[in-house]
């Protein structure tokens, strides 16, 4: 019997903060995601647009386009991806518009390695 490998999870990010990208990338590179990181939300959109990646991990406060809209032109292009808030403002408001649209988790930054992944399998679980 041939046993076939799982195919990595996809996991697009995307923050305005490109040493903050790198750092999550490595986390979730060493955690065996296959991930793919933005700086630009069109850029984000139009590569989900195509790939559609199991999960999103999106921050709320961007220049251009902020996190909440970026989630909802998401579910109109890729909309089995699941959707991780990660951000820097604790914001109740954002939270609950955030996960009245359907994000799978809502994190503020400097939340503990073990719990963001854990929040990023669940989303990719959840899609099955």
């Amino acid at each position: 019997m041939v046993a076939f490998s799982e195919q990595p999870v996809a996991v697009y990010a995307l923050d305005d903060d490109s040493s903050f990208l790198k750092s999550t990338r490595r986390l979730l590179d060493s955690a065996g995601y296959k991930v793919e990181t933005f700086t630009d939300p069109i850029a984000f959109l139009e590569q989900a647009t195509m790939h559609r990646p199991e999960v999103a991990v999106i921050d709320i406060r961007m220049p251009e386009m902020n996190g909440l809209d970026v989630q909802t032109r998401l579910r109109t292009v890729s909309p089995s991806t699941r959707v991780i808030i990660l951000t820097s403002k604790n914001d109740p408001l954002v939270r609950m518009l955030a996960m009245n649209e359907g994000a799978s988790a809502f994190f503020i930054k400097g939340v503990e390695n073990e719990e963001l992944l854990a929040g990023i399998k669940v989303a990719a679980d959840s899609r099955n």
